[in-house]
């Protein structure tokens, strides 16, 4: 008996993959856990693998469609040795049934052109059709080939309606140009972090960090630290521990906005931003607030190999509640994050750089780190903003007080 192998639960929020490659064919023979077909999310590539040994049916999905969860990939038939010819993706025609009695008939909706079968994947169709609206009105698409995605038409749905105006003339590109189609990864950062924008009331407040405390700390307790929990002492677990401290006095940073409800939580999953090969991701710490400097730094060191070899989780990528970026391992000095929405707050960590400070009425030289909070300003003050920043720098330049708890 056939096997249906279809599309996986895909993580929080995410319905709908598109299909990237398909890794073996029609009638081919496959293990048991062998990867068969790859899927796109908005988040991460995720592979659909064979639940038990046997030869592929026909492929009920073309590479670059656009599939929700639970729709049928494909079919397996366990045992077989793959010498089975996979049959017509074609259903099979039934007789129609006898013409029912006529009734009146309802005001017909506006069938999108022909065209579009080509042009738009099918979720997208359907909404175009529903909307009375063609491919053509959407123009280039995001999905593969420039085909209209059911994001492409609910971004143009959600635009408010301009006069009608002259198209924009195609763009001649330079013979020493190279065109490469954005992955659907790369499109979900560019999307979200414009709806991020164009939603919060987002401000950022900066101030700087003279990193001597820490720097002597870890120079101090370094080896022993190694030696005790396998993982070195960095400054990420330092500034998590100074962060968690401060979002528990200032609980509105770690709060959303719901409709006209602000939600406020009683535990901290800190989103850690990392670099991949497909680009930025942030992997969530879960309950953060619950784990000492070796338990995050180990945690953080496992989210950055699996960023590199493109193996984190859909279920490491959602639920976090603050977020941090180090933009300083690639050598920034400033920048003003953008909200990983629908997050209140995110911290960025730039280069420690020694510069010329005053001390006490003299002028000394110290290790400074410029930090940097963007926040919602529908639901944080600047007066708590400003007070985060205070704390997290004391906080970090003298990590004794995280142990008193003052």
């Amino acid at each position: 008996m056939s096997v249906e192998i279809k599309v996986p639960t895909l993580g929080e929020s995410v319905t709908t993959a598109t299909v990237a490659k398909w890794l073996k064919q029609p009638g081919e023979a496959v293990k048991a856990d062998e990867p068969i077909v790859e899927l796109e999310t908005d988040k991460v590539s995720v592979e659909v693998s064979a639940p038990q040994a046997g030869a592929l049916g026909p492929q009920a999905a073309k590479e670059g469609d656009e599939v929700e969860v639970g729709a049928l990939l494909t079919t397996l038939e366990p045992g077989a040795a793959g010498t089975v010819a996979a049959k017509a993706a074609t259903p099979e025609k039934k007789a129609a049934p006898a013409p029912a009695p006529a009734a009146p008939a309802p005001a017909p909706k506006v069938a999108a052109p022909a065209a579009d079968a080509a042009t738009a994947l099918p979720a997208a169709r359907k909404l175009l059709a529903e909307n009375g609206l063609s491919a053509q009105q959407i123009g280039q698409g995001t999905g593969l080939g420039g085909r209209v995605t059911k994001g492409d038409v609910l971004g143009f749905l959600a635009q408010p309606q301009a006069p009608a105006a002259a198209p924009k003339p195609p763009r001649n590109d330079d013979p020493r140009e190279e065109r490469v189609k954005m992955t659907r990864l790369r499109r979900t950062i560019a999307r979200r972090l414009k709806e991020a924008q164009n939603t919060a009331a987002m401000l950022t407040t900066f101030n700087e960090i003279d990193m001597s405390g820490a720097m002597a700390l870890r120079a101090e307790f370094q080896d022993s630290f190694v030696k005790k929990h396998g993982v070195k002492l960095g400054f990420m677990s330092i500034f998590s521990r100074a962060v968690i401290a401060a979002l528990k006095e200032f609980p509105a940073i770690n709060a959303e906005i719901d409709g006209e409800d602000v939600i406020y939580r009683d535990f901290i999953n800190l989103g850690i931003a990392v670099g991949g090969p497909n680009g930025l991701v942030v992997p969530v710490i879960r309950d953060a607030d619950k784990m000492g400097y070796a338990q995050i730094e180990k945690t953080i060191a496992g989210f950055g190999k699996a960023a590199r070899e493109g193996t984190l989780k859909l279920d490491e990528l959602s639920g976090g509640t603050f977020s941090i970026t180090n933009g300083g391992i690639y050598g920034s000095l400033l920048s003003t994050p953008i909200l990983n929405a629908p997050q209140s707050g995110i911290l960025g960590m730039h280069s420690i750089q020694e510069r010329p400070v005053a001390v006490n009425g003299q002028v000394v030289i110290r290790p400074m780190m410029y930090v940097a909070l963007s926040y919602d300003h529908r639901i944080v003050d600047g007066k708590e903003a400003v007070s985060f920043l205070v704390r997290l720098k004391q906080n970090v330049e003298d990590p004794r007080r995280l142990l008193i708890d003052v």
